[in-house]
């Protein structure tokens, strides 16, 4: 089981292989440090599906033109504290990039902000966009629509993306206590990386094309995803589907995949951001001591603080031979980034 080998490499390398082969794909200095910082904040937390091995997504989508990582977003002020970006073919990142500023002070100024991102690439890790606004003290809601992969009950056929949802909240000492979740039992790269390796995926995670229960990934992948909770997950994942909406992007049953094709699947994005500092009360040391108390009861507090950054990065061995070949070769492009 070569492909199943991993090996342990220093950060340092990682980050610049990875740099250099989205750079070398095509994509803009900009894009390739958003995209790589991004996926190392998702290996930092354990979230490895969408860490490094998932910047090889991003590099086919290059390849294929579905993902133009050389695109201007363009951000405008629809209200005071609304700002709404067209991301034009790029990834969410750097859209969210060129506004973040603009919505700290809308937030700030107004005590509740908006930002709402269309026409972009898959988001990868959602955790990353609210985490950097709770950083500023911000209480943040993410959410991002997909192309459509999830069935809202068997025999439903694929209706909805995966749809994953985030929140971030400010702790004391610049701490930041951060839920990032899909509305699917499992992300569908976990059910895709199972079928690559001949593993089965658990039940309640997947339909068949026929819309029967499947513990097969690879009949997983014919079929649709399943929603966590039964109906309340489908809930959740129509509250996204609803929100992400907002910013004008495709409703998932509309959106091209992700990962095959020559289409950007157009999604969207709906950023809130709260300034509770504006709150009569210390919103933040009040919050932080109540997990904090029912942690001490036993109580599992919810996601993932800030940690400190791995040192080096456990990588498969097909992940990192790829990144390295695509770090030492010039790929011709086209205007787009895309492979020619």
């Amino acid at each position: 089981m070569t492909a199943l080998l991993e090996l342990p490499v220093p950060r340092e390398e990682v980050a610049r292989l990875a740099e250099n082969a989205m750079k070398r794909a095509g994509a803009s200095e900009e894009v390739a440090e958003l995209l790589v910082d991004a996926a190392l904040f998702a290996e930092d937390r354990g979230m490895r599906g969408v860490g490094v091995a998932h910047l090889l997504d991003y590099l086919h989508a290059i390849d294929d033109g579905r993902l133009d990582a050389a695109a201007i977003p363009t951000v405008d002020r629809l209200a005071p504290a609304i700002l709404s970006c067209n991301a034009h073919g790029g990834p969410f990142h750097t859209g969210f990039g060129a506004a973040i500023d603009d919505l700290v002070a809308a937030a700030r100024s107004e005590g509740v902000a908006m930002f709402l991102q269309s026409g972009a690439f898959a988001g990868g890790q959602l955790g990353w966009f609210t985490e950097r606004l709770s950083t500023h003290g911000l209480v943040a809601l993410g959410a991002i629509n997909s192309n459509a992969l999830l069935a809202t009950a068997p025999g439903t056929g694929r209706v909805l993306g995966t749809n994953p949802m985030s929140y971030s909240f400010p702790r004391p000492a610049g701490e930041v206590m951060t839920v990032d979740q899909s509305s699917s039992a499992a992300a569908y790269v976990n059910v895709r990386e199972a079928a690559a390796h001949g593993r089965p995926i658990p039940e309640g995670w997947a339909i068949d094309a026929a819309g029967k229960p499947t513990t097969d990934p690879e009949a997983a992948l014919d079929g649709a995803m399943l929603p966590f909770g039964g109906y309340k997950g489908a809930n959740i994942a129509w509250m996204v589907e609803l929100l992400a909406g907002m910013s004008g992007g495709n409703w998932s049953i509309d959106a091209p995949s992700f990962d095959a094709g020559a289409e950007n699947p157009g999604v969207g994005m709906f950023i809130l951001a709260i300034d509770v500092s504006k709150l009569q009360h210390d919103f933040v040391s009040r919050a932080d001591a109540h997990v904090c108390r029912l942690g001490a009861q036993g109580v599992r507090t919810p996601g993932t603080s800030r940690v400190e950054p791995l040192s080096v990065i456990s990588l498969r061995t097909t992940v990192l031979e790829a990144l390295r070949a695509r770090a030492a070769k010039q790929f011709p492009t086209n205007h787009q980034g895309a492979r020619s």
